[in-house]
């Protein structure tokens, strides 16, 4: 009695603790998946998990309405939302996250409760040689049901039930022997403890979050795209513009040289300088034209608003380019906010954390395999099945435990993978350091780009003032017969170039501060916009 009040209180014991283990695995791993929601900010109230109906959904961005018929009116932010909830290429980067945690399931399900059973029929014919006119017939029944679990400890949990029904023609009544059992191995060595069975599971959590930061560095790279679009679609607006009030201004150049051929105050060769600056404005304004018809199009694949006749949809732009009042913090303020927000380099600091993992699960590869194993059971017997089952709290029982060991000679497989993780590690390590170095580059090669660009503003502004005064001054001259018509068309030339140059530097500069942002990681924040990846990684 005292070895069967043992084996029930094992028994008791073991069940609580797989199950206790069961609910702390699951508890230990599983998280609450966030939406991959990137759009506007939401108030601190509603999340993108809210249900309040004034939350935008968590799969959609609350897009700007676009009238069915005429051309596309936007705002910088209208281009922004429309190309948030419409492109097709972050449409396929959205789907990353979601793909990548199937793999955390994937590793999940190594720690699932698996249920087995079984039937079987035996039957077997033998023959005497003292009898050989009689044959023993035994026929045997087997059927078997059991749940087994691996846990994240390295525990292997068993339970069954079992039923063997067997009769003979050398008796007539039936016996029935039914078993319940219990199964406990534990892995000691190799195989054993919780960070190395957990540390698959984390490597793929792990790539999940990397998966975030790859995709907001799409939505940043997604986002300084479609307004640098924005910005040059205006500049092209503009630069034909001027190309068409200089063609008009060199077609009146020429209305007046040849009005001053015609009373012979300039020779006939005069024209000729004329009607060469006119196709010059011509071939300006050609290519102007082909420039702005090829950004209309990149802009309308970036909005991509749910029309049939997309590519004939014209664009209105609501903001046209001008001096933001941007100050500027010091250089060191824009890498330290870099190092944190970069979605590249917080993508290799998991690379790191990754390799860590790969370490533990190597170095476990290197111990011996030894495993510790009871096996506990009750069993019963009867002539029938009901009563079978009713025995199993008699007297009969058994007992199995012991130590099983595994280890190979050399462990040469398990010392090149162990050597190989740790090389993979400091390899990653290295190349986050390479990283930082280039972060330092790219911030402070922006910042001095838009200083650089702001300082062309005023210097394009000036050029263009004392430009205008110059072509004039020779304008003025050559009605009094003082200048010629090379002259003024070499003016009229450089005052059409300095003001494309002042618009372009305008446009420049916005760029310049999108680029800026964007290399330091802020440029969605900036702009009211989540996305996942908002954390940055902590080494």
């Amino acid at each position: 009695m005292a070895a069967k009040q043992v084996i029930r209180n094992l028994v008791m014991m073991t069940i609580m603790t797989a199950v206790c283990y069961s609910f702390t695995s699951c508890a230990s791993v599983d998280r609450n998946t966030r939406e991959d929601y990137i759009g506007p900010r939401l108030s601190s109230s509603t999340t993108p998990q809210s249900k309040d109906k004034t939350t935008p959904p968590v799969d959609r961005v609350a897009v700007p309405t676009i009238t069915p018929e005429g051309p596309i009116a936007v705002t910088v932010q209208d281009a922004i939302l429309l190309t948030l909830g419409n492109n097709r290429a972050l449409k396929v980067e959205k789907l990353n996250p979601a793909i990548s945690r199937t793999e955390e399931e994937k590793e999940r399900a190594a720690f699932d409760p698996i249920l087995t059973g079984g039937y079987s029929r035996d039957r077997e014919k033998a023959e005497k040689p003292s009898r050989p006119n009689q044959a023993n017939l035994d026929n045997e029944v087997t059927t078997e049901l059991g749940v087994s679990e691996y846990l994240p400890t390295g525990t292997d949990v068993a339970i069954d039930l079992s039923t063997e029904q067997t009769w003979s023609n050398l008796y007539s009544d039936d016996l029935y022997k039914s078993r319940a059992g219990l199964s406990v191995t534990q892995s000691l060595l190799r195989g054993g403890g919780l960070r190395y069975n957990l540390a698959s599971l984390r490597q793929a959590r792990l790539d999940t979050r990397a998966t975030s930061y790859e995709l907001r560095g799409f939505a940043e790279a997604i986002v300084a795209q479609v307004e640098e679009t924005y910005w040059n679609y205006a500049l092209t607006q503009r630069q034909i513009e001027i190309f068409l009030e200089s063609l008009k201004l060199a077609e009146q150049q020429k209305r007046q040289t040849e009005e001053m051929i015609r009373i012979g105050y300039l020779a006939e060769s005069e024209l000729a300088a004329a009607e060469a600056e006119i196709a010059l404005r011509r071939e300006g304004l050609i290519n102007a034209r082909s420039n702005f018809q090829k950004t209309h199009l990149q802009l309308l694949r970036l909005l991509n608003p749910p029309d049939t006749n997309l590519w004939q949809r014209g664009i209105v732009l609501l903001h046209q380019p001008a001096v933001p009042d941007v100050k500027l913090d010091d250089v060191e303020s824009h890498v330290g906010v870099a190092l944190r927000m970069r979605p590249d380099l917080n993508q290799a600091k998991l690379q790191v954390q990754r390799g860590d993992l790969e370490i533990v699960k190597t170095r476990n590869g290197l111990l011996p395999k030894m495993d510790l194993f009871i096996t506990l059971g009750q069993s019963g017997y009867s002539g029938s099945f009901g009563r079978s089952v009713d025995a199993i709290d008699g007297k009969s029982y058994d007992i199995l435990a012991g130590i099983s060991l595994e280890y190979p000679f050399i462990n040469r497989k398990a010392r090149a993978l162990h050597r190989k993780s740790m090389l993979s590690r400091e390899q990653a390590e290295e190349a986050v350091n390479n990283l930082i170095q280039l972060v330092q580059v790219d911030i402070r090669s922006a910042y001095i780009e838009v200083n650089r660009a702001k300082e062309q503003i005023a210097a394009t502004a000036a050029t263009r003032a004392l430009l205008e005064e110059k072509a004039r001054i020779e304008a003025e001259k050559f009605r009094v017969g003082k200048s010629t018509t090379l002259l003024v068309a070499q003016a009229q030339r450089d005052l059409l170039s300095s003001r494309i140059s002042e618009i372009q530097a305008i446009t420049n500069y916005l760029n310049a501060l999108i680029e800026l942002y964007r290399l330091e990681g802020s440029l969605l924040e900036r702009r009211g916009i989540m996305a996942p990846g908002q954390e940055p990684v902590e080494q």
